[in-house]
């Protein structure tokens, strides 16, 4: 990988990500230390970083969010992906020890830092998000944050704070952008989100009621959306033009579980 996005072969077919060795060298990345994601049928398999984008025309330096975004490669190699991804992006910003200031060196074949200087040990974390879909009788609450393209909305969410819990983040993270008190929280699914280290936790969450007072800071604007209104944005077929995310994020798959009445 080089800087945020990954190298991609272009093979005739579509897009390839695995490289032998003496291909990743001759792309100028270093074995020296060999961040170990797994192993396929034929081998483990490492993510090196790779330090300017590649002269060939057959390979691609493209972003990760955009090789999810778009297809570009199947389901079991974007896993692959987010996880090269993550874990180079903290070696990259762990360089010194958070304890004494001394650097630390790559350890445990990518899943560990240490500090020759105190001892300490470093690992790599993960930053717990709540993603949740808010809903009340058939309609559900969806926004549009300033950040996002135009006419696109999405399901709510934020960082999980210290010592809190799931569900009390989800009812908070609510109430502060939007004014809506929530009650019952569930559990329906979570997905990797390396950008750069969060882990999506996806809630279904019951209003107690649908009056909105919207924080500017956070969000644009948000509105109540019944199924027949999801179901459109979803398929591209919204009469105002409005959509959602793409099916490899959690906040569409959420929508979509709500627009087929699970």
């Amino acid at each position: 990988m080089t800087d945020d996005r990954a190298l991609l072969r272009l093979d005739g077919e579509g897009f390839g990500l695995l490289f032998s060795r003496s291909e990743a060298e001759a792309l100028g990345a270093s074995p020296a230390d060999p961040l170990l994601l797994g192993h396929d049928d034929e081998g483990p398999v490492f993510a090196l970083p790779v330090p300017e984008e590649p002269p060939q025309e057959t390979i691609k330096a493209i972003d990760a969010r955009s090789i999810a975004v778009q297809g570009l490669l199947p389901p079991d190699l974007l896993g692959v992906v987010a996880q090269a991804k993550s874990l180079l992006d903290w070696h990259r910003r762990h360089g010194y020890c958070g304890t004494c200031g001394h650097p630390t060196r790559f350890a445990d074949f990518g899943y560990r830092r240490d500090c020759g200087h105190c001892g300490a040990k470093h690992f790599p974390r993960t930053d717990p998000v709540v993603i949740m879909l808010v809903t009340h009788g058939e309609a559900c609450l969806l926004a549009h944050e300033p950040r996002f393209a135009e006419n696109m909305v999405s399901t709510l969410a934020g960082f999980l704070e210290p010592g809190e819990t799931i569900e009390d983040a989800v009812r908070r993270e609510v109430v502060e952008e939007t004014g809506v008190e929530v009650g019952r929280v569930t559990y329906h699914a979570s997905q990797p989100w390396p950008f750069p280290s969060s882990l999506m936790i996806g809630c279904l969450a019951e209003a107690k009621g649908r009056e909105l007072t919207i924080d500017p800071a956070e969000i644009a604007w948000a509105r109540w959306f019944s199924r027949e209104d999801v179901t459109r944005m979803i398929a591209k077929e919204h009469p105002e033009g409005i959509f959602v995310p793409p099916p490899t994020a959690i906040a569409h798959q959420l929508m979509r579980h709500f627009a087929e009445g699970d």
